[in-house]
């Protein structure tokens, strides 16, 4: 056998590995857990940052607003330094609306050592924390909720015994860009952190979606958040880690009906999404971005490159090697696109997604080292490892 060959054969075997042996990461089964109606409905505070949100806000705060929730529920919107008047926006909506009683207030600058959304979340807690709740809701402000997503989240919650419980929105998939790039990230996420491990107890596996986390009050306390993780671009992921270090019992799963209503029409919008944290995934560290880089072009670049080559150079088994791969690719990724409402054609294009994404991931190196780091809403923070440790 050729080199490639080799090469080829080294891809299939991580396939067959990934597809059998990572958690099922492929399957997109894991919803809400079976859950029962509590005898007595927990009190809980839905806590929202937003920074110049004013352009999904109209689609997403009156779903939170609308709740049909039994027990008593709050909104506190924390308008985090807006310019396009969110916060009054905010107000008008309330007004309009009706509904769950809603708190708008804005914390101010973050202090160093803090990234502006989390310092948004702290002051929102601190807020809810003169009502006791038993419950937080911390949802973003691009998240529509189905009228009884606040309900079910605490019945899961309850029935299961998490202390955290959180849902994977589904993002927007309209223009084109939007359905070649989103459905692979969230497939990417999942084989990451597969779902299954995250919810067994004991498993090291920790993740979060920050769109939609329902966390108990008590929990959030043992973990310190968000005091622990101040310094957390990828604030979800930290969260979790830091909630399951405390003790506490996570679940994260795909939604039905919570959906961000955020738009990325462009590709640069979608590139700007992944770019801004992917080096924080791989702590800033250059030998991890190799590793990341070969690994990317190993699993997924190789089999397409293998297949053609082996077409035009008469080499069967190069050809067949790399077709298999591909094969097990694509099919792991069906799952996904049904899961996402795409045609299956999207599947075998998965390699050109991924070396999409290997650009990505290096152009946020490339940014990183230029000093200009990662960016959110008009914030760039250079070298979040490095912020100062404030105790």
């Amino acid at each position: 056998m050729s080199a490639i060959a080799w090469t080829a054969a080294g891809s299939l075997a991580a396939w067959l590995w990934l597809l059998l042996c990572q958690g099922f990461f492929w399957r997109t089964d894991v919803r809400l857990p079976p859950r029962t109606r509590p005898d007595e409905w927990p009190s809980v505070c839905i806590v929202v940052p937003a920074r110049d949100e004013a352009a999904v806000l109209p689609r997403s705060l009156p779903s939170l607003l609308a709740q049909d929730y039994p027990g008593r529920a709050e909104i506190f919107l924390v308008d985090d330094g807006s310019a396009d008047g969110t916060g009054e926006l905010a107000r008008e909506l309330a007004h309009e609306h009706g509904g769950l009683p809603l708190t708008v207030d804005s914390p101010g600058d973050p202090p160093a050592g803090w990234t502006g959304k989390l310092w948004a979340v702290r002051h929102g807690i601190g807020l809810a924390r003169a009502r006791d709740p038993e419950y937080l809701l911390l949802t973003d402000a691009d998240i529509a909720h189905a009228p009884d997503s606040l309900r079910e989240l605490v019945a899961a919650a309850r029935t299961g015994g998490f202390d955290a419980v959180s849902l994977m929105a589904r993002l927007r998939v309209e223009s084109r860009w939007e359905r070649l790039v989103v459905p692979a990230f969230v497939y990417f996420f999942a084989q990451l952190y597969p779902f299954r491990w995250i919810g067994r107890k004991g498993a090291r596996t920790a993740a979060a979606a920050g769109g939609c986390v329902l966390l108990r009050t008590d929990a959030a306390e043992r973990a310190r958040v968000p005091d622990a993780i101040r310094q957390a671009v990828i604030d979800d992921v930290a969260l979790a880690r830091a909630v399951k270090r405390g003790g506490g019992h996570i679940w994260l799963g795909l939604a039905e009906r919570v959906d961000s209503v955020r738009p990325y029409p462009k590709l640069r919008d979608l590139w700007r999404m992944v770019s801004r944290s992917a080096y924080a995934q791989l702590r800033h560290s250059p030998l991890l971005l190799a590793g990341t880089v070969a690994g990317l072009a190993l699993v997924y670049l190789v089999p397409p490159a293998a297949l053609i080559a082996g077409l035009v150079g008469g080499d069967t088994a190069t050809a067949v090697v790399g077709g298999l791969a591909w094969l097990v690719m694509t099919g792991t990724y069906v799952p996904m696109l049904r899961y996402y409402r795409q045609p299956l054609w999207l599947a075998p294009l998965l390699p050109f997604t991924a070396f999409l994404y290997l650009l990505m991931t290096v152009d946020s190196a490339v940014q990183h080292h230029r000093g200009r780091g990662a960016a959110w809403k008009g914030r760039t923070y250079t070298r979040p490892d490095a912020l100062p440790d404030e105790g």
